[in-house]
């Protein structure tokens, strides 16, 4: 891997490409990231690039309708994380994530990633945390048929039979159910960047990006092509 960087997802819009075609792109701010430390292969065993993203506050103070004053650390940052920030010498950062670049020795402590890394018409791969829809029914969760919606029918929007016959008389592990749906972990590959604007650190991307408004979205070069 050469090319990453973290972001957040700002929405969706609509562009017009060069050819005058509208695309529906989604809109990151992606980085300046910091590099905040470089591991070697020397001193960690293997060779990675760590890189900090959004500006944190140290401590939050908490004003109560008295005047009073609290401190509360929930938000801010604990004890190890700010020895680690200031040994790098860089401001508290929200995120911290490893890339492992082919050329991380090539990067140093404070180096800045920022968008006009990826450049238009790069292939790249998306990850982030999907939209969490709460426990839901196998209808919407796993996309199965509902039964008649007559006023005799006793059987509208349930599952429907679990069982496997006589024998085994039981129902297998993994068999698909009403249950916790979203709020996973999504990759979505072969995304195209239709365009980069340095000055202000947006990448749009082709298409739709997993997560919602304001969340972390990962951006790396592809793993495969699309054929």
């Amino acid at each position: 891997m050469k090319k990453a960087i973290l972001a957040t997802k700002v929405g969706m819009t609509q562009i017009f490409n060069d050819e005058g075609v509208l695309v529906p792109v989604t809109v990151l701010q992606a980085g300046p990231c910091v590099v905040t430390q470089v591991k070697t292969v020397e001193n960690d065993g293997y060779a990675a690039v760590q890189v900090g993203f959004v500006d944190k506050k140290e401590k939050v103070v908490n004003v109560d309708k008295n005047g009073k004053k609290e401190i509360r650390n929930r938000h801010g940052v604990n004890k190890a994380e700010k020895g680690h920030f200031d040994k790098a010498g860089v401001s508290y950062k929200r995120f911290l994530k490893e890339f492992k670049f082919e050329n991380a020795a090539d990067y140093s402590v404070k180096d800045e990633i920022k968008a006009d890394i990826f450049e238009a018409g790069d292939k790249i791969d998306a990850t982030a945390i999907s939209k969490g829809k709460g426990f839901q029914g196998a209808i919407k969760r796993l996309g199965q048929s509902r039964g008649p919606m007559a006023h005799g029918s006793k059987f509208h929007r349930h599952q429907g039979s679990n069982g496997a016959s006589s024998n085994p008389s039981r129902v297998f592990k993994g068999k698909g159910m009403p249950g916790h749906m979203g709020a996973k972990k999504i990759t979505i590959q072969n995304l195209e960047v239709v365009r980069v604007d340095a000055d202000k650190n947006l990448i749009l991307v082709k298409g739709a990006v997993p997560g919602a408004k304001k969340s972390l979205v990962t951006l790396k070069e592809t793993v495969k092509s699309a054929k």
